[in-house]
């Protein structure tokens, strides 16, 4: 299948739909992604057609069941190119598999005085587990600054690495700024000092080729919702001698080999950070939702997506009344803006009445839009579906509702 956007606009259903009475545009795709209508037909069909339990009965329907749940691991494994598919635990979210290694890896091998180095540019979901491990154990969270670009500056992030550093916890894709950050490079600095590292891959699994192996992480974490899949799922990676060394942190059914009440022993992983009946049917989802991918020039479509990042910050900067926040020079295709006089929310609501959507407020990143003196701002996004009329759809939206305001 050959990657053609407006081709591939007829796949979602929601964008078919109107919003306050008018045709939906929808740009927050950083937020959240539609759904393709083969994702949402392989979750209705699991459902009424193959639903079991996995892992557990032996009757047809179950043992076809669990080979299609561990087929999607496979799937996985080979969408971000892990050595094995035991490298891969299926959680809720990047904000769950984040806490998983803050829990299970900190709690083994970060004492008092320890410290965990993240950067300026952090999600919430990339901030907060560390402040409570630090706050447990006794570690101290460092903080590795940016520019005014959104890049993040390499020299005082290697400054920042000691012998006492454990954990770097980066994004590879800022949510709010689109930077992309030089995460080989990062591994490299923080392998040298025995750290290891975690990467937000939240915002570049949608967008970006994912090889792990290349990028030497030692934990990389992804939500389905991100990539045309279901809520509700997420992804894990962690390198297979780091994932046996930890304990889970949740226990329950499905983890264990034996309970009794003196002992238990628990299945290797990735079951034992698996407790208790599995999401099976969003698991489904995000296979199907990989596949789908899988199916499009994915080349072709970071074009796309790049041909529309380029083609809408150039309109927005001739706008007087807009500034940009994130310039870097490697950066993904979103778009995080003020316009002068104007709230964000304000806007927000006045342009989803022309029903455009897009996303205002804090975006889940309060410390990076601190640096820029900042409270609130406004975000577009795109995903494989926008197009460039889509765009200039936003354009005359924000014209309109700026004279609105100001006239």
């Amino acid at each position: 299948m050959v990657f053609d956007p407006k081709l591939v606009r007829k796949d979602f259903p929601m964008l078919q739909r109107e919003m306050s009475g008018k045709q939906f545009v929808y740009l927050d795709t950083a937020a959240t992604a539609q759904k393709p209508k083969v994702v949402i037909d392989a979750m209705s069909k699991f459902y009424s057609e193959g639903y079991a339990t996995v892992h557990r009965g032996v009757y047809e329907h179950a043992i076809i069941a669990t080979e299609k749940y561990s087929d999607v691991r496979v799937l996985v494994q080979k969408f971000i190119n892990a050595e094995s598919e035991e490298e891969i635990v299926f959680t809720r979210g990047t904000t769950e598999s984040i806490n998983i290694v803050a829990l299970c890896y900190a709690r083994e091998f970060v004492r008092g005085g320890d410290e965990i180095l993240i950067t300026e540019m952090e999600h919430h979901s990339n901030i907060v587990p560390w402040q409570l491990i630090c706050e447990e154990l006794g570690a101290n969270l460092i903080v590795a600054p940016m520019d005014d670009k959104g890049e993040l500056i390499l020299e005082e992030f290697e400054k920042k690495l000691s012998v006492r550093t454990k954990i770097v916890a980066v994004c590879h894709i800022s949510n709010l700024l689109g930077t992309i950050n030089p995460i080989k490079e990062i591994t490299r600095m923080a392998h040298s000092v025995g750290a290891v590292v975690l990467v937000d891959g939240a915002q570049s699994a949608p967008h970006l080729p994912i090889d792990v192996q290349d990028l030497d992480a030692d934990f990389f974490a992804f939500s389905g919702h991100k990539v045309y899949g279901p809520t509700g799922i997420g992804i894990l990676y962690g390198k297979k001698e780091l994932l046996e060394k930890m304990r889970p942190y949740h226990g329950g059914g499905d983890m264990i080999q034996e309970v009794t009440f003196a002992k238990t022993t628990y299945q290797p992983a990735p079951l034992k950070f698996e407790a208790g009946t599995p999401p099976i049917v969003e698991v489904i989802g995000l296979g199907a939702a990989l596949e789908y991918l899988n199916k499009l020039d994915r080349k072709a479509m970071l074009v796309h997506e790049e041909m529309c990042l380029e083609i809408a910050t150039y309109k927005l900067r001739q706008i007087p009344e807009v500034t940009i926040i994130g310039n870097a020079k490697e950066k993904s295709s979103l778009i995080t803006f003020t316009v002068n006089g104007m709230h964000s929310l304000d806007l927000g609501v006045l342009i989803g009445l022309k029903g455009i959507a897009i996303r205002t407020g804090a975006m889940c990143a309060n410390p990076t839009l601190h640096h820029f003196g900042l409270q609130t701002a406004s975000r577009i996004s795109f995903g494989l579906y926008n197009t460039e009329d889509e765009i200039e759809a936003f354009l005359k939206a924000l014209d309109e509702t700026k004279s609105l305001i100001f006239s």
